[in-house]
Formats: structure tokens, C-alpha cells, sequence
């Protein structure tokens, strides 16, 4: 007797059709009839209207956080690092302007470098405690915890030695002066970078808009209004109260989804074009202007020993207010000064425009210093202590106007940027609730129609 052989293919082809039709099957016995089909539909409407809320709730309540972050953490932080360099540059300044001026140095000179060094430490112990351990600031922070201390047992050193009248003193500042430039200050902006790129992020999170929930709303919406247009068709009723109440609150929702993330996000890039963004060009002129200041001074230490510092004051200069034109004696009018007038907010451009206004002056007076072989009048003229028609003095009004400027747009930013979180999480909680309203409707409206079949 011959055994039917069953090939491996027809088996598993009949099993899969024997599963379709089964389930064929179910799905006629769920739907077969008027009350199964609203039943179902009250359960695709019901997973779509909350799915609609809980999307909405998520990606908004994730904006609303890198909000609140630029306001509370990104921004502060980044504008913290910036005070860190800034400190550390102008302590690098007012050293040497002390060891100039020698047994002349007012004490309030004194106290301005120790009160730079202070505000580096307290802000980098800040930095430290609010940043995450394996984050690129986190490292910076520990490697400049690390060279200040060095840096400062330098100056001390050089002060020593010229207390007693040695040599070595200049040398010992100019080697300070190097560490400064040449490690500590590119650490330091390290530093400002790691915390603008946090910044950059936090804002690009905080501004994007929520499409997935935006296409949730359409998909339920359209749900909505189709099975209302079933149930016209076959029922004669113009209108159903629950169902019409759920596109009411879906509608809602995506209305108010729309404009509430588009309002943020103008309020944000309205913090970053005219806040966060000329800030930041404005601390890079702020910086400019204390390297300059910091080359002037190692100038005069050097006792025209070296060209270095010369070349760096054409350098930073340069970058603070462009290149000098042909007759030495004006600028390009580019730089960060001018960089800094871009989208700056109307209260910091009169500050700004008085700090471009005063720069050809200490120019002038550089140059002059420059020009004369007589040292002691060089050092009047640069540094000269209580002068008001010093380079000191210029750079010091100059820095002062900056100085207000910045607090202008910290201002401009805080006002544009105050409150974007907090809106945005009452939207999350806002769709959270329309849509728990939407299920509820849909509910009602599918609930009247089932109970007509009782």
C-alpha cells in the first residue's frame, strides 16, 4: 500500500489559511452587526483621541524642559563661563598693571585681581556642581581648578621678587602671563564652547515643533468627522452631542498645539536673535578688549625686550575693532564692536555705540606710548596711577560701557525667554485634559446610539 506523501509546502499553506479564515471569521462576528460596529469604532476613536493626548503631553512636556533649561541652567551656565574667562583674562591685566606700577599700585588694584581670581573659583565650583561628571564642561572645569592655583603662586613669585628689587620678578610675571595665555585662557574657552554647544541644544530641543502629535490630532480628527458622516448616512441625525463635543476638544487641542508652539517658539528665537546671540558676540568683544589691554601691560613688562606682546595688541585689536587702515591711525570699523551692534536690543546700543566711540582713543594713546623712546613717560601715559588721560582710564570707560550693554541684553533675553516653559507645560497638561474630555465624548455620542439597539 502506497503511503500519500505530504510535501513540506502544502501544510504550513493550509494551516495560514485555515488561521485567515478564522480570524475572517472573528472579525465578521465583532462587526457582523450594527451595535459590534459602533462598539468598535467607540474603541478605535477612544485609542486615537488619547493617543492624540498622551503624545502631545510627552513631546510638549519635553520642550517645556529644554525651555525652563535654557532659562534656569543652559543660559546662566554659558554666560557664567564667559564671566570665567573674563575674569581670568582681567586678572591677567590688573597683575601686571600692579607689578607696573610697583609700590605705586593703589590697593583697590590689589583687590580687583584677587576679586577676579575669587569670582573664577566660585563660578567654576558652580559650574562643577551643575554640570554632569562625564560631560565635556565637567573636564575643563577640573583642568582650570587645576592650573589657577598654579598660575597664582606665579604671580605671587613675581611680586616677590620685585618687592626685592630682582630681576627675576618681570621674568616670572612674563612666564605667568604665558600660562595664562597659552593654557589656562584656551581652557577657559573650551569651556565657553562646551556650555554654547549645551546651550545650542537646548534650544534647538526647546523650539522644534511637535509634529508627531500634530499628525495624532489630524489622524483623530479625521476619525471623528468620518464615522459623525457614517452615522448621518444611516441614522438621519444631523447631529451627535458626545461625538461633536470630542471634535470640539480634539480641535482644540490642535488649534491650541499649533499656536502655542509657534508662539514659544518665536519668544525663544526672539531671546536668541537679540539676547543669548549678541550676548554672546558681546563677551567675545569684552574678551578682545582685556587681551588687549593684557598685551599693552606685558609690553611695558618686557621693557622692549620682545615684539611678542606688540604683535599680539595688533592681533587682538584687530579682532576687537578690524585692522588699521593705511594711515595707522583709524580702523576697518569691523570686529566684534561692530559685530556686537548686530540684533543688540535698543537698550544696549547706546553703550555700545559710546565703547566704538572710545576705542580710537585708546588707540591713539597706544600709539603714542609706542612712538616715544622715554619709558617712565610710557608708563604715565599707559598706566599712569590716578591719570584720567591714560590708556587705563580709556580701556576702563570702554570696558564700563560694555559692561552695561551686557546686562542690557541678559535683560533683553530673560524678558523674551521668562515664562516659555511654564506655557508650554500648560499646554501638556491642557491636551492631557482635552483629550481625556474627547474619550469621554466619544463615550456619550456611541453610548445614546448602542443603547437604541437595548
Amino acid at each position: 500500500m502506497t503511503t500519500p506523501v505530504v510535501t513540506g509546502e502544502r501544510a504550513p499553506s493550509a494551516m495560514t489559511a485555515m488561521r485567515a479564515t478564522a480570524v475572517q471569521q472573528r472579525l465578521r462576528k465583532l462587526t457582523g452587526t450594527a451595535p459590534a460596529r459602533l462598539r468598535a469604532a467607540g474603541v478605535v476613536l477612544t485609542v486615537l483621541v488619547l493617543l492624540f493626548g498622551a503624545v502631545t503631553a510627552w513631546q510638549v512636556s519635553v520642550r517645556a524642559r529644554a525651555a525652563d533649561q535654557v532659562v534656569t541652567h543652559s543660559q546662566p551656565l554659558s554666560q557664567d563661563a564667559a564671566e570665567i574667562y573674563r575674569s581670568l583674562a582681567d586678572a591677567d591685566t590688573t597683575a601686571a598693571s600692579a607689578f607696573l606700577l610697583a609700590g605705586d599700585a593703589p590697593p583697590a588694584l590689589r583687590q580687583r585681581y584677587e576679586g577676579d581670581l575669587a569670582t573664577a573659583a566660585r563660578l567654576l565650583a558652580q559650574a562643577a556642581a551643575r554640570t554632569d561628571a562625564s560631560s565635556d564642561a565637567q573636564r575643563w572645569v577640573a583642568e582650570l581648578n587645576q592650573q589657577l592655583p598654579q598660575y597664582s603662586g606665579l604671580v605671587e613669585t613675581a611680586r616677590a621678587n620685585d618687592r626685592q628689587g630682582l630681576p627675576l620678578g618681570g621674568a616670572y610675571l612674563r612666564y605667568a602671563s604665558k600660562q595664562m595665555q597659552g593654557s589656562v585662557l584656551p581652557a577657559a574657552q573650551k569651556l565657553v564652547d562646551a556650555e554654547n554647544r549645551q546651550l545650542d541644544q537646548d534650544y534647538a530641543e526647546a523650539g522644534a515643533f511637535a509634529w508627531a502629535a500634530l499628525v495624532a490630532g489630524l489622524l483623530a480628527l479625521g476619525a471623528l468627522v468620518w464615522c459623525q458622516v457614517l452615522l448621518l448616512r444611516r441614522t438621519n441625525r444631523v447631529f451627535n452631542i458626545g461625538l461633536l463635543g470630542a471634535t470640539a476638544a480634539v480641535l482644540a487641542g490642535l488649534l491650541w498645539l499649533t499656536v502655542g508652539t509657534f508662539t514659544a517658539g518665536l519668544d525663544l528665537d526672539d531671546s536668541r536673535q537679540h539676547g543669548a546671540g549678541p550676548l554672546r558676540v558681546l563677551n567675545q568683544a569684552r574678551i578682545g578688549a582685556l587681551q588687549s589691554r593684557a598685551a599693552e601691560n606685558l609690553d611695558l613688562v618686557a621693557r622692549g625686550g620682545s615684539d611678542s606682546y606688540d604683535k599680539d595688541w595688533q592681533k587682538y585689536t584687530a579682532a576687537l575693532a578690524g585692522e588699521p587702515v593705511a594711515d595707522g591711525r583709524t580702523r576697518t570699523d569691523g570686529g566684534s564692536l561692530a559685530g556686537a551692534l548686530v540684533d543688540a536690543p535698543t537698550d544696549a546700543r547706546a553703550a555700545l555705540e559710546q565703547a566704538r566711540k572710545l576705542f580710537p582713543g585708546w588707540d591713539a594713546k597706544h600709539q603714542a606710548a609706542e612712538q616715544g623712546d622715554d619709558y617712565a613717560a610710557a608708563l604715565k601715559a599707559v598706566i599712569g596711577p590716578g591719570g584720567t588721560d591714560t590708556s587705563e582710564a580709556v580701556f576702563t570707560a570702554l570696558d564700563q560701557q560694555l559692561g552695561k550693554a551686557a546686562a542690557a541684553e541678559l535683560t533683553a533675553f530673560e524678558r523674551s525667554a521668562h515664562g516659555v516653559g511654564g506655557g508650554l507645560t500648560g499646554l501638556a497638561v491642557g491636551a492631557a485634559v482635552l483629550a481625556l474630555l474627547a474619550a469621554a465624548g466619544v463615550a456619550v455620542g456611541l453610548g445614546r446610539r448602542l443603547a437604541e439597539y437595548r
